[in-house]
């Protein structure tokens, strides 16, 4: 794997990931229905993600309301942030045009309870494996936004040993699959 490219591991991670989600989209929904809500802290947000492509899809965790108060990413000019959601609140395409809340203000990093971040890989040493775009490393660079819990949320079969590491990249906590949760060390 040393050897493979980012941009190669990304296209096998990316067919092995299409590969598993059918057997394992709706585990990793239940899942993350069963093990997220006591990681939850009142009155703060449960950061989330509008899937695309084969990502795992959790958003019924926003239909039974176990989580609290949600939040999605939204990519606007050139960071990362957060912005408080609620199911059925209008959204609009971001720089990367994935859907995300429009105008509501950005939330501070002490807003929110956990992240959840959809992977192409991850190895045991936490290095996720991401489409390329740098959005979640660079916000997870700040030391606040550090702080956070991060789980890469994936299917079982796109967790691996080892993949190439940039100084850039920051380690994830753990991850969310069809399995359960897996923590890399205590939180």
């Amino acid at each position: 794997m040393a050897s493979e490219s980012k941009q190669d591991l990304r296209r096998r991670f990316r067919q092995e990931r299409r590969r598993a989600h059918c057997a394992a989209a709706d585990a990793i929904s239940r899942s993350a229905a069963a093990v997220l809500p006591p990681l939850l802290r009142p009155g703060r947000h449960l950061g989330m993600y509008w899937p695309i492509g084969a990502e795992p899809d959790l958003r019924a965790l926003a239909q039974n309301g176990a989580t609290g108060e949600l939040a999605l990413p939204a990519v606007v000019a050139g960071h990362l942030l957060y912005r408080a959601w609620r199911p059925g609140e209008a959204l609009v395409p971001d720089a990367c045009r994935i859907p995300a809340p429009a105008g509501a203000a950005a939330l501070k990093p002490d807003e929110l309870s956990l992240l959840l971040v959809p992977a192409l890989a991850l190895d045991q040493h936490g290095i996720r494996l991401g489409s390329g775009g740098g959005w979640y490393d660079r916000l997870r660079a700040d030391p606040a936004w550090r702080a956070i819990p991060a789980l890469a949320v994936l299917p079982a079969a796109c967790i691996t040993r080892d993949l190439p590491r940039d100084p850039w990249d920051v380690p994830f906590d753990g991850w969310l699959d069809e399995r359960g949760l897996h923590w890399l060390q205590a939180v």
